[in-house]
């Protein structure tokens, strides 16, 4: 398949791997790439070194382009932007920031930059800031999510007739069917993170991908509205914030209750209780753990049997 989101990234499908705290290592993202997706590391839950570790790990493992999520809230951003840059890093997918900081210095490098909004007003200023490319994600998505709880449903047909440049769709989709649904929104590509997270070379913990595969309707919340919102899957830690959320808890005290290293608790480390666990709601139709080459090939596949189900049935319409 060819189209602008294919050849500004130079892979096959128009697959992104979502960049997740704690799943998105170089195995995973390595494998995408070879299969013909985009792969993205997860910079968010790394320190520097590990990161250059990661990266270099990445370059042995595939050919294939592959890409670093950074969130610009990250405290040693600058750090993080310097190992990119120097070790050759062609895609930076951005998020939980202002693109202006990092897009054209990274452009200037020759590598291709790609924010991450959940809002066309967000979107709007990405475009002004010059990014190549937008993922809008939607109010289903796993982990830190926008504030408007705007669906991906609503979210992607206003991103797409508000901008010009190449759309990417983000959450809620797991499938070929889901990603048939966003192209015809107006999306030319698909980033997908939950069903990722349950793959093989997820460096998630094996008690978190069981947990993901055994979720159902229900299952997750959007939570910490007043920190920074985050779709949790509900556990003993969700109940407890959940007590304080209804007992009008301050900031601080929130803050206190998250403490640190909750999520790498909970994903990483497989503390199914005390854990922060992020996943998005799309965790429901989600029922076995696979390779990620095969998750791909499935999700495309069934993209290319549903779109030619419903050329018919639109052809059988016109009738």
């Amino acid at each position: 398949m060819k189209n602008r989101i294919t050849e500004l990234f130079k892979i096959k499908y128009p697959i992104i791997q979502a960049g997740m705290v704690w799943c998105s290592g170089w195995e995973l993202a390595s494998a995408v790439s070879t299969a013909g997706g985009l792969g993205l590391i997860g910079a968010g839950s790394m320190h520097p070194e590990t990161l250059s570790e990661h990266i270099k790990k990445c370059q042995k493992a595939t050919s294939n382009p592959f890409g670093v999520n950074v969130p610009l809230m990250y405290p040693q951003v600058e750090e993080i932007m310097k190992i990119i840059v120097d070790l050759n890093v062609p895609i930076v997918f951005t998020s939980a920031g202002n693109p202006k900081a990092w897009t054209e210095p990274l452009q200037e490098e020759g590598i291709k930059v790609a924010h991450v909004v959940s809002s066309l007003k967000f979107a709007k200023k990405c475009e002004e800031a010059g990014v190549d490319a937008i993922v809008a994600e939607g109010f289903e998505a796993g982990g830190h999510n926008g504030r408007e709880e705007t669906t991906t449903f609503c979210l992607v047909p206003m991103v797409s007739k508000g901008i010009s440049i190449p759309l990417i769709a983000a959450g809620g989709i797991a499938s070929g069917r889901g990603m048939l649904a966003a192209m015809a929104l107006g999306a030319e590509g698909v980033q997908i993170g939950s069903r990722f997270a349950a793959s093989v070379e997820s460096s998630a913990s094996q008690k978190f991908k069981d947990l993901i595969v055994g979720s159902i309707e229900g299952s997750t919340e959007l939570m910490l509205k007043q920190l920074t919102p985050v779709r949790l899957i509900k556990n003993k830690f969700y109940d407890q914030v959940k007590a304080a959320e209804l007992s009008c808890a301050n900031t601080e005290t929130l803050i206190k209750l998250l403490g640190n290293g909750r999520a790498k608790r909970g994903m990483f480390e497989g503390d199914l209780d005390e854990g922060e666990l992020e996943i998005g709601q799309v965790a429901a139709l989600i029922d076995h753990v696979d390779r990620a080459e095969d998750i791909l090939k499935e999700i495309w596949n069934e993209y290319l049997l549903e779109g030619k189900k419903l050329g018919e049935m639109i052809i059988s319409a016109k009738q």
